[in-house]
């Protein structure tokens, strides 16, 4: 197998018996650690009105992250820019990029991250936000240009500066857009994997050279739950199937640590709803997640994976990071 980047994403997710604080805490150690195992880069993603998710104002979490390390990029994944000015976020990854430089990521989603009033909360009046997504992206460009120094409007700090772009997707849209640009294309097939593989087929037949990227490159997020024997990882499991359930049915709460399966796991509408979304979800020791990943690798041709690993306890989290970097080896 040709062996491939790995990264993280981190969504500073609250676990039973901690708070926002202990949340964003426990990313920072993340962080580090995917630092000292020579992991690429860690993101983080932008979600709102989720009473257990610490990563809503993501781009003040890319700073402090950044300072409590000194190597691995930082970034967004992503950037929900419907929800923002162009030229607000081309100012904050500015100065990012000015205080960390060769460091930051600017990954970039369509959606609203959110429930639709939050969504309007976040939008006001400009609720068609998203159609204007591949306009926005363009804005972004430009005001990070050298050339836009003869525009009435420029981003200080941020002109000038070489951030790069990533576009987000977990549909076939996205797909298409980052072909168009010549953006690098990163999938959400941690909770959508549906479309993985069509989408992949999308960017690479319709791909367009840019300045900035002369090939098509993916990345592909996917779950990763690794312990020392298969049925260590399977309980790691069960929490993650409640975090999802949770979602599914609107009754959050923090990640809790579960010796068995949720009961309404049993229920098969539920079961199938989560089987479905853990599709691109690779659970087990040493041996059977370089088996199965391998195979991904291999079957999708991916140029980097990305890791999503809520599991409850931070020494068990860590040495999933641990044993999935024995398991692959790095780039």
């Amino acid at each position: 197998m040709t062996k491939i980047p790995i990264s993280v994403l981190e969504l500073a997710t609250v676990v039973q018996g901690g708070n926002f604080k202990t949340a964003i805490e426990n990313t920072v150690r993340v962080a580090q650690n995917a630092e000292e195992l020579g992991y690429k880069r860690i993101w983080m993603a932008e979600h709102h009105n989720m009473e257990y998710i610490a990563s809503s104002a993501t781009s003040v979490l890319i700073g402090h992250v950044a300072g409590k390390t000194n190597s691995i990029r930082v970034g967004s994944g992503g950037i929900m820019l419907p929800n923002h000015s162009p030229l607000v976020i081309a100012e904050q990854f500015g100065t990012l990029e000015s205080i960390y430089p060769g460091r930051i990521d600017l990954g970039l989603g369509r959606a609203p991250g959110s429930d639709q009033e939050t969504a309007y909360a976040l939008r006001r009046n400009n609720m068609d936000a998203a159609q204007n997504f591949p306009q926005d992206i363009r804005k972004l460009q430009t005001y990070f240009s050298e050339e836009n120094r003869v525009a009435k409007v420029r981003a200080f700090p941020g002109e000038g500066l070489n951030i790069p772009l990533y576009i987000l997707g977990s549909s076939t849209d996205s797909a298409y857009l980052a072909a168009e640009l010549g953006l690098p294309y990163a999938f959400a097939s941690h909770f959508a994997p549906a479309q993985l593989k069509t989408a992949i087929s999308i960017y690479r037949s319709r791909f367009k050279a840019s300045e900035t990227l002369e090939k098509p490159y993916v990345i592909a997020c996917v779950n990763v739950l690794a312990a020392d024997t298969d049925d260590e990882a399977n309980v790691l499991l069960n929490s993650l199937i409640s975090l999802i359930i949770g979602i599914l049915t609107n009754t959050r709460k923090p990640l809790q640590p579960l010796e068995r399966v949720p009961e309404a796991y049993n229920h098969p509408e539920v079961q199938n709803a989560v089987n479905n979304m853990l599709a691109c979800s690779f659970v087990g020791s040493k041996a059977t997640i370089k088996e199965s990943l391998t195979a991904f690798i291999e079957d999708t041709g991916i140029n980097e994976f990305m890791v999503a690993s809520h599991i409850y306890g931070m020494d068990a989290k860590l040495k999933s990071f641990s044993i999935l970097k024995d398991a692959l080896s790095l780039k």
